[in-house]
């Protein structure tokens, strides 16, 4: 009976030393072999970007915007047809949260237009990494891969592609010594080729070049390419992107006129496709 009490005893004993040991989280204990000092020090989340979802991209340009980008929408006398032109075409796309995109075409007795205007909301799988700064590095990319044209110091400060035995088309193709501008070369006007002065000429084929742009979006520039296909007439491809926090926004503007020989206007094509991309910076901005 004594040796029998003792290994009771020594049994209990030694049940009580391992509760002891391990512990519990009602006690305080922990159970996971964690360190109580690492709590707290984790690398907080980076900020999301401002947009979670896009607009409807073939309902964010107006009636009277597609008016002037595509005018011979306005000579469709069909009424259907007409409307089918206003409408455009959605872009094929298997998320329209990351990316949505339209296209327009409309042909005229003077030209064919195409108008693409595409969105894409960047989001970043990095959690150090902000949706804005991945946004920012693809827009670098993109200005990247645009191969924009460094501008020229003239004496003045400004910018000028140069005088004297060339000018340069926005394209970057080389054309010999004209008094006329990149937009006016079309014209035959010989009142129009005596108001234009050589520097005046300078001047403004530097504000035609393709550029970084200042007032649009976070990060904006623009591109402005002149093509040919041996006999057929010149088609004119004008390209406005920029971004707003973790969006980026491309609109693609083309024109290729109906008769050989005519060229087109680089400043109108130019300043219709910034004032779209103002009108879609600014419903963004809402």
């Amino acid at each position: 009976m004594q040796r029998k009490a003792y290994v009771s005893g020594v049994a209990a004993l030694l049940a009580a030393l391992l509760a002891g040991c391990t512990g519990s989280s009602d006690d305080g204990g922990t159970t996971d072999g964690s360190n109580p000092g690492d709590s707290g020090t984790a690398t907080a989340a980076a900020e999301p970007g401002r947009y979670d979802t896009l607009p409807e991209p073939c309902g964010v340009v107006g009636e009277d915007t597609l008016d002037s980008l595509l005018p011979g929408v306005r000579q469709i006398t069909d009424v259907d047809q007409r409307e089918k032109a206003y409408e455009g075409a959605p872009t094929l796309t298997y998320d329209t949260d990351r990316k949505v995109g339209c296209r327009w075409k409309v042909e005229s007795s003077d030209a064919t237009d195409h108008l693409f205007v595409n969105f894409e909301r960047v989001v970043s799988y990095d959690t150090s990494v902000s949706d804005d700064s991945e946004a920012e590095q693809l827009f670098a990319a993109l200005l990247e891969a645009a191969d924009l044209p460094e501008p020229t110091s003239t004496e003045s400060g400004g910018t000028a592609t140069g005088e004297g035995t060339a000018s340069t088309d926005p394209s970057g193709s080389s054309s010999p010594s004209s008094p006329a501008s990149p937009s006016a070369s079309a014209s035959s006007s010989p009142s129009a080729s005596a108001s234009t002065s050589p520097s005046a000429s300078a001047s403004t084929s530097a504000d035609l070049q393709p550029r970084v742009l200042d007032d649009l979006g976070d990060e904006a520039f623009l591109d402005d390419k002149l093509s040919s296909s041996g006999s057929t007439a010149q088609q004119r491809k004008v390209t406005v992107a920029f971004r707003t926090s973790n969006v980026i926004v491309t609109i693609e503007y083309e024109e290729q006129p109906a008769t050989v020989g005519m060229v087109p206007d680089s400043e109108e094509m130019q300043d219709r496709a910034q004032k779209l991309a103002a009108q879609l910076a600014d419903e963004l901005a809402e």
